[in-house]
């Protein structure tokens, strides 16, 4: 049978320890070494608390003041950057050029001197020279300037592995083609046009043929017979193999297309059609073995026309634009114009999802995206007579009309343009003049109208009124993720190569709603207030992607 005062100790141990304290059998000197036991033991654990303390706030700090945070970019809403005395060409590039997650801007202008008091005759050039520009997104100062000879033909920039280092640009100027490194500004490689033809359309860039590691690129232009192909390395610019002959007909444009196979296809733009040949066929011409690395598609293969090795992706007589639009699944499908319609394609079996009847294309489709389907919606400006277009735009999945208006078409003014917004729909820019009682067709004044459409308020659009100079490029995009959704432009004398003041300029979208003006086209059916409707458009956040 258990001893009882077992259990009054496992219960109350403290009075067990008291009992202790005061029994006759304790000893006196055990009993302080007891305690001063106990007393050196709790002053280990202050001391160890306090270091533990002092250890976090030491961290603490550290983290706090020693190491620094990330500090968001301080950017201006609006700026300009000039260059007197300068002429410029229909190119804007946005890309990254330094380290500070704001996205800058490339253009390409001519003069005797640059921004940064780089001379053309220092660099030994002829003067007048040609200069790219790296401008800072945040504020409009100068990265850097790399001056060239003139005349300048075409740009590329953001193409990833060109050369040594990361992305690049490549310029065709004067008789040479230039690969230039886009953050630092330096020289990448440089070689003249090969000396059959001199292309005057952008190179494409395809997979790596060389087997250098880097990616190359395809240029196409016409030679003295007919129409010839040069593959460079995307590395050195060194030409691969030999040049390939192509086809009698002239190529207006061309761009590289991937079947579901993961086949590549250079499509060319002429006269008769659309046609596509197999970059491995064009591979083999140029250097045999550069293909091994390149797929084939038994489906493409079969299509392909036996007497000029090409497939006809499209035939008519009349096509003035096809674009590449991504459907989210392995090949993109091909939007092509002909005169009187739009038509979309699809990428690999080549049938026709829809086709909308259109009159005369004042310019090339834009895309954006109107409703939450995630396919892309293609926005085109119709001629209508009168000197009046219609703005529409087209369902992405069906071809339908989402949402239409028409505008006084008036000279110089930029096509649609867009940027997304994180709640899976674009915000569009576009320009003319809305119709009224007030104003009329003439278009003598040197004002000029920008609009900008909420497809979740699509009953109105805000108007901003704007007196600029001659317009040469314009685009709407994203600088940063979430915030900094705004527009460039570059503005300069009329007529390329001609001298005067030119401009880039830099304005957030958000900074034209307190200055526009709410347009209702027709009855509108939210009963919203104008400042209701702009609050709507200021609490929008923007996304690259959708």
């Amino acid at each position: 049978m258990p001893d009882p005062t077992d259990s009054t100790t496992e219960a109350q141990p403290l009075k067990e320890e008291e009992g202790a304290q005061g029994s006759p059998h304790s000893n006196g000197k055990d009993d302080c070494w007891g305690r001063l036991g106990l007393s050196r033991m709790s002053n280990w654990r202050t001391a160890g608390f306090f270091l533990s303390l002092f250890l976090c706030l030491t961290v603490v700090f550290a983290f706090s003041f020693i190491i620094p945070c990330p500090v968001r970019p301080v950017y201006l809403h609006a700026w300009n950057h000039s260059v007197p005395l300068a002429a410029t060409y229909d190119f804007l590039a946005v890309t990254r050029v330094n380290n500070d997650k704001v996205l800058d801007v490339l253009f390409v202008f001519k003069a005797p001197e640059g921004s940064l008091n780089i001379t053309c005759v220092n660099q030994s050039l002829p003067s007048p020279c040609m200069f790219m520009s790296a401008v800072a997104g945040t504020n409009g100062e100068t990265l850097w300037e790399r001056p060239l000879a003139s005349e300048f033909h075409w740009a590329q920039c953001g193409l990833v592995g060109l050369g040594k280092e990361g992305g690049g640009c490549l310029l065709s100027h004067a008789n040479q083609l230039t690969a230039i490194n886009q953050h630092s500004g330096e020289i990448l490689w440089q070689q003249t046009h090969p000396p059959t033809f001199n292309s005057k359309l952008p190179v494409l860039t395809v997979p790596d043929l060389d087997q250098d590691g880097v990616s190359d690129v395809v240029l196409i232009g016409p030679g003295p017979a007919q129409t010839r192909l040069a593959i460079l390395s995307g590395k050195t610019g060194a030409q691969i193999g030999s040049e390939v002959d192509l086809d009698s007909e002239k190529v207006f444009r061309h761009l590289l297309h991937t079947t579901a196979k993961g086949s590549h296809y250079v499509l060319l733009q002429k006269d008769s059609g659309l046609y596509g040949k197999a970059l491995w066929k064009i591979a083999v011409q140029a250097k045999a073995g550069s293909e091994k690395s390149l797929k084939k598609d038994k489906g493409w293969e079969k299509k392909t026309i036996a007497d000029s090795g090409q497939v006809l992706l499209y035939k008519s007589d009349s096509v003035q634009h096809v674009l590449s639009i991504a459907d989210g699944g392995t090949t993109s499908n091909l939007l092509v114009v002909p005169q009187g319609s739009v038509e979309l394609i699809h990428g690999d079996s080549l049938q026709s999802l829809w086709r909308t009847n259109t009159s005369r294309l004042l310019s090339e489709p834009s895309l954006g995206h109107f409703n939450k389907d995630g396919t892309p919606d293609v926005v085109i400006e119709e001629d209508i007579g009168n000197g009046t277009k219609r703005v529409i735009i087209l369902d992405g999945s069906t071809g339908g009309v989402l949402w239409e208006a028409n505008l006084w078409s008036r000279p110089n003014t930029p096509q649609p343009s867009s940027v997304n917004t994180i709640n899976s729909f674009s915000i569009f820019v576009l320009w003319g003049e809305m119709s009224s009682e007030t104003n009329s067709s003439s278009g003598a004044s040197e004002e000029r109208f920008s609009y900008m459409l909420n497809p979740q308020h699509s009953s109105v659009l805000l108007e901003k009124s704007n007196i600029i100079d001659h317009i040469i490029a314009f685009k709407a995009t994203l600088l940063e993720s979430g915030r900094h959704a705004c527009y460039i432009m570059l503005t300069g004398p009329q007529g390329e190569g001609l001298e005067g003041t030119v401009v880039l300029t830099k304005r957030k979208l958000k900074e034209d709603i307190p200055e526009s003006r709410v347009l209702r086209l027709g009855v509108s059916q939210d009963g919203e207030t104008d400042q209701e409707i702009k609050e709507a458009f200021n609490r929008l956040r923007f996304s690259k992607d959708i």
